[in-house]
């Protein structure tokens, strides 16, 4: 996956510690009377991307969003995105590596929030606090930016429309995600999830349906997806390597269920967005 260049947070002279770890920017500041087009590309930190006023496009992981007013966009640390923004939006764009904040883990899945008039004011309200806090620098004001963006994603999750689910519930949906991004290429039955948590397959599918509204086979599939997309536009490896390094035994079968599931065949897939 080399080839899909990977952006790190600069750490300016000024407090670099901080700086490599935190920062804001009023969107209309880094356009400079300028449109802005980013290529494909990842990130090593969370990226948030609050915009006011806003025409453009952007891809995360390979599903296109649409851009305009009042719209939050949040990927984390690793997923694939493609970003271009018309010369006039204006809005907030902010970094921070984990080791700085962590947001909450219920905003896993959630790329896109689209919020009305006044929640959005509220939204920039807590922004401009951001910003204000980070270009001052007074005292403790990383503990100020941190207790902030606490009720800045609980007002995503609010205004997401994501239900608020039981702490069990949502702990064995974290630790399913993470055995999937984890074991994902090997094991692809629900079962192997399902007694690795503890749990019946029923109870996991319960479990991934009411959080997710897919089954867990679902998840599973959508991960193998991502990363056959992410291999095949990322590499040159041939689509029998590619095939191996995902756990396919047999190319052909690998080649069938790429089609099944995304209506194209992994080449015709690698030269239509290559």
């Amino acid at each position: 996956m080399e080839n899909i260049p990977i952006r790190h947070i600069s750490a300016p002279v000024k407090e670099p510690e901080f700086a490599g770890s935190f920062h804001i920017r009023k969107v209309e500041d880094i356009l400079a009377g300028k449109k802005m087009v980013q290529e494909l590309h990842r990130h090593s930190f969370f990226f948030v991307l609050v915009l006011s006023k806003a025409a453009g496009e952007h891809s995360i992981d390979f599903i296109p969003y649409p851009v305009g007013d009042g719209c939050v966009f949040f990927t984390r640390p690793g997923q694939v995105h493609q970003l271009s923004l018309a010369n006039g939006t204006t809005g907030y764009m902010m970094a921070f590596r984990k080791e700085f904040y962590s947001p909450a883990a219920r905003s896993a899945g959630k790329n896109h929030f689209l919020f009305g008039p006044d929640p959005f004011r509220q939204l920039m309200t807590l922004l401009n606090i951001i910003f204000q806090e980070y270009s001052e620098k007074q005292e403790r004001y990383q503990e100020v930016i941190r207790s902030v963006l606490d009720v800045f994603f609980v007002q995503l999750l609010r205004q997401g429309s994501i239900e608020r689910q039981a702490d069990y519930t949502q702990e064995r949906l974290d630790e399913l995600l993470a055995l999937i991004e984890l074991e994902g290429l090997q094991h692809r039955q629900v079962a192997y999830y399902a007694d690795k948590m503890h749990l019946s397959p029923w109870q996991l599918n319960a479990i991934t349906r009411a959080s997710l509204g897919k089954t867990c086979s679902e998840l599973v599939t959508d991960f193998v997806l991502l990363e056959a997309k992410r291999h095949l536009l990322a590499t040159s490896g041939q689509i029998n390597q590619i095939a191996g390094q995902l756990g396919f035994e047999d190319v052909s079968y690998f080649i069938r269920f790429f089609r099944k599931h995304t209506g194209y065949s992994p080449e015709a897939f690698r030269n239509k967005l290559k």
